[in-house]
C-alpha cells in the first residue's frame, strides 16, 4: 500500500525514492510485525483469558506439561495479524506472488481456527475431524498448484523445480509438479503443526527458516544476485522478500510472549498457516527439495512420528502387544523424558536449525 501511495510523490520529493527499495519495504514490515505483536499481543491475551479460552494439555503427555492447562491458546491470532497488515502496508499489492502467498496463510490460518474452536471452545476432544482438516490442507496446496500451473509468471519455467547440490540442477516434472505443490504444502503445514508442543520451539524455528527463505527470495529476484549464485532467476519474487521479514518480526514478536514459560500458546491458528506459508515460499521460489534442509528440524519431528506409528503397529502384529520406539512423539518429548530440560530441547533444536539453514545457503556454491 505504501508503495502505490508514496513512491508515486518521488515526483515532488526525491525522499519518496526509498519505496521503491524491496530491502528499505523488508525491514519496515519486519518492524512493523514487531510493533504490532507488541500492541495487539497483550489484548488478545486477555481476551483469551477472559473468556477462559485455554490449553487442553492430554493426559497421556509429559507430566511436567500439565502445569501448562489452562494457558491462552489460539494466539496465532497475533501472528497472522502480524504478517498480514505489514505485508499489505509494505509490499506492491499487485504481486502475484504476495496474493498467493496471503491467500493461503489466510486460508490455512482459518482452517486452525476452526480446529481451535471446536476443541477448546466447544470442548470437541479432536476439535476439527482430522480428514477435513486434511481437505483443507489440499485445498489450500491445490490452489497454489493451479495458480502457478495456468497462471504463471514464469512461463518458461512453469513446471520446473530446483535439485540442490547439482549444478544447473533444474528438473521439469510436467503435470507431476501439481502433486508435489499439494505434497509440500500439506506436509509443511503438518510438520509444523506436529513440531509444535514446546514453549517457543515452532515458533523459533519457523523464525529461523523463514530468515533463509527471505535471503534466496531477494536474490532470485535479482538477475544479477541468481546469475552470480547459479540459481534460478524468477522476475517478481523479490517481494516475498517483504513478507519473509513480516513473517520474522511477527514470529520474534510472538516469541516474547511464547517463550518458557509460555503466557500464550498459538494453536493450530498459527501452527497450520506458518507451515502452510513456509511450503508456499518454497514452492514460489522453486526450492521444494531444498525445504527439506531449511527445515530439516519440522521432518525429522514429522519423521519420529511416523516411525512411532508404524514400529507399534508392527510390534503390535507380530508380538501381540505395540511397543514404542521413542519414550514419546515427536521426539523432542522422547529428550524431554530422557532429562532434558524444555528450555534445552528448545535451544538445542535452534541450533540445529542454524546449522540446516547455513548448510542450506552453502548449497548455491557447491553446485
Amino acid at each position: 500500500m505504501f508503495y502505490h501511495l508514496l513512491y508515486p510523490l518521488h515526483e515532488f520529493f526525491f525522499g519518496f525514492n526509498v519505496f521503491k527499495y524491496i530491502s528499505f519495504r523488508a525491514v519496515g514490515a519486519s518492524i512493523t510485525a514487531l510493533i504490532i505483536s507488541f500492541l495487539i499481543g497483550p489484548m488478545i491475551i486477555r481476551t483469551l483469558q477472559s473468556r477462559q479460552i485455554g490449553e487442553v494439555i492430554r493426559k497421556n503427555g509429559p507430566e511436567a506439561h500439565q502445569k501448562k492447562q489452562g494457558t491462552p491458546t489460539m494466539g496465532g491470532i497475533i501472528v497472522l495479524v502480524a504478517i498480514i497488515l505489514p505485508t499489505l502496508f509494505w509490499a506492491k499489492l499487485d504481486d502475484r506472488y504476495i496474493m498467493i502467498i496471503l491467500s493461503c496463510t489466510l486460508f490455512m490460518g482459518l482452517i486452525g481456527f476452526i480446529d481451535d474452536y471446536l476443541k477448546v471452545i466447544k470442548k470437541y476432544p479432536k476439535g476439527l475431524i482430522a480428514r477435513y482438516k486434511l481437505l483443507g490442507q489440499i485445498i489450500a496446496g491445490t490452489f497454489v498448484a493451479l495458480s502457478i500451473y495456468y497462471f504463471p509468471e514464469n512461463t518458461n519455467v512453469r513446471t520446473t523445480t530446483s535439485i540442490p547440490f547439482v549444478a544447473n540442477g533444474l528438473i521439469d516434472l510436467g503435470i507431476f509438479y501439481i502433486p508435489l505443490i499439494i505434497l509440500v504444502i500439506v506436509g509443511s503445514s503438518n510438520a509444523v503443526n506436529l513440531t509444535d508442543g514446546l514453549d517457543g520451539l515452532a515458533t523459533g524455528l519457523v523464525a529461523i527458516a523463514t530468515l533463509v527463505f527471505g535471503a534466496i527470495a531477494y536474490a532470485t529476484g535479482r538477475f544479477d544476485f541468481s546469475e552470480y549464485l547459479n540459481i534460478m532467476y524468477l522476475p517478481g519474487t523479490g517481494e516475498l522478500f517483504v513478507f519473509c521479514l513480516a513473517m520474522v518480526g511477527a514470529c520474534i514478536g510472538f516469541l516474547w510472549f511464547n517463550a518458557n514459560p509460555a503466557i500464550v500458546f498459538m494453536g493450530d491458528t498459527g501452527s497450520l498457516a506458518l507451515g502452510a506459508a513456509l511450503g508456499t515460499l518454497a514452492v514460489l521460489l522453486k526450492k521444494e527439495f531444498l525445504l527439506v534442509i531449511i527445515g530439516g528440524v519440522f521432518v525429522i519431528e514429522s519423521i519420529s512420528v511416523m516411525v512411532q506409528v508404524f514400529y507399534f503397529r508392527y510390534t503390535r502384529k507380530k508380538y501381540g502387544s505395540g511397543q514404542k520406539f521413542f519414550k514419546m512423539a515427536p521426539i523432542h518429548h522422547h529428550f524431554e523424558l530422557s532429562g532434558w530440560h524444555e528450555n534445552q530441547v528448545v535451544v538445542r533444536f535452534w541450533i540445529i536449525g542454524v546449522l540446516l539453514a547455513l548448510l542450506s545457503l552453502t548449497t548455491f556454491k557447491i553446485q
